[in-house]
Parts: C-alpha cells; structure tokens; sequence
C-alpha cells in the first residue's frame, strides 16, 4: 500500500508563518506611524504644510516627506526634516522609534528639554539637533549611544556645567558641541 503524502498541512503552515510576519510588520508600522504622528502633534508652526499634507495615515509612513524605512524590517529607520521652517517641542514618543539611526531636524525652531524617552534609541549613529532652540542639560544618557558618531549640537541654548562621566567615554568619532550658556 502506497503512502501519499498530503501538501495541506505544510501550505496552512506557510499561510500562517506568512500572516503572522505580515502582522509583525504592521504592528511595527503602526508603532512607528503612533510615534510619527505623536511628533506632528508637537508641532505648532509647519509654515511650508510639509506635515499638515503629506503625514496622514492615508499614506504609509515609509512614503512620508523626510522618512525613510529600511527594506527589511519596514521600520523608520531615518528621520530628515532640516531646514523646514518647523517650531515646536520633541515628542517623548519619537523615542518608540527603536529602528531610527539617523535624526537631522536642525535648522528648525524646536524649543524646550530634550524628552528622556529619546534614551531608547539605541541604533543611532548620527544625530544633528544644530541651529535651534533647545534648551537644559546636555543629555548624559547620549554617552550610552555605542553606535553614535556624529552629533551636532551647537547653536541651542544648552546648559553645560562640565563634561559627563558617560560622554566621555563614548565612542563617538565626531562631536561638536557649541554652546551658549544661559
């Protein structure tokens, strides 16, 4: 008596591996899209309406004017929104941004503390917060960033009151750190 083998099984478990990745990636996708939208919430002043039209959940977020994904997670893996002319104060919730390697919003008028939350970003390897309003301490928790190399900071109105223990050590290749002292 012959055996036959039945396909029904393997293709209900390739149906159910591909569902659940998919699901993966949206979850993932609508953490980042929370926290983008989190972002635009903090915003008061967007005089070119690059946001107000183009960030909508109408649109996926990896099609939104200064983001990009990487191809293979689908997370936001880079965030550019220099020189748009932007005010307002940083989200906590930028820090769910777990995959972000890259974050440039220079050359806006962002004001106020940098978020603790932002501590979360482990993956960054460059940030450029130059030539706007930001104010306090330099964040400590920067120096935990073991991917960092670049980081721009001047022309904000940080308070430095000596180097930190954790910035010191880091591994940073490039920093530049101009500051007015309030």
């Amino acid at each position: 008596m012959a055996k036959t083998f039945s396909l029904f099984p393997v293709l209900i478990f390739l149906v159910m591996n591909s569902f659940m990745a998919s699901s993966h990636t949206m979850t993932n996708l609508t953490t980042d899209e929370s926290a983008l939208l989190a972002f635009k919430a903090h915003i008061t002043s967007d005089p070119y309406n690059i946001l107000a039209t183009n960030w909508s959940t109408s649109t996926t977020i990896c099609n939104w004017t200064g983001v990009s994904c990487s191809v293979r997670h689908r997370r936001v893996t880079a965030l550019n929104l220099s020189d748009m002319g932007l005010q307002g104060t940083i989200a906590p919730h930028l820090g769910n941004l777990s995959f972000l390697a890259s974050l440039d919003i220079s050359f806006n008028s962002f004001h106020g503390f940098l978020p603790q939350e932002l501590a979360h970003l482990g993956r960054l390897k460059e940030v450029d917060l130059s030539f706007n309003e930001f104010t306090g301490q330099i964040p400590s928790w920067f120096g935990t960033f073991t991917d960092l190399q670049h980081m721009r900071l001047y022309n904000n109105s940080f308070q430095c009151f000596g180097r930190s223990s954790a910035l010191a050590s880091t591994s940073m290749v490039e920093l530049i750190a101009r500051f007015r002292f309030s």
